[in-house]
């Protein structure tokens, strides 16, 4: 499902126009990103949680070539998925 999708049957689901639907849609995408920037967990009970998750710098090798790269430290976005949608997708 492409965001338009998402939009179109938002939309549909709560009646409201695209255009306020994809404003809202845009707003809790930015809020969630702002949150993990600032190492905040975002919980949706039911559906799952965002968090970070720090990763040390590390050496490794290139397949192939067996040539050694150096990988810088990074932050990683996670996400657990929530009991509900775990059964739910389950299910089928």
């Amino acid at each position: 499902m492409k965001k338009a999708e998402l939009i179109q049957a938002i939309s549909d689901k709560t009646g409201l126009s695209k255009k306020d639907t994809a404003a809202t849609i845009d707003a809790a995408l930015e809020t969630i990103q702002e949150a993990l920037v600032a190492r905040k967990t975002v919980s949706f009970i039911g559906f799952g949680t965002f968090s970070t998750s720090p990763r040390a710098a590390r050496t490794a090798r290139v397949p192939g070539t067996n040539k050694v790269v150096d990988v810088p430290a990074t932050t990683a976005v996670k996400f657990k998925v929530g009991k509900r949608l775990k059964e739910s997708v389950a299910k089928g």
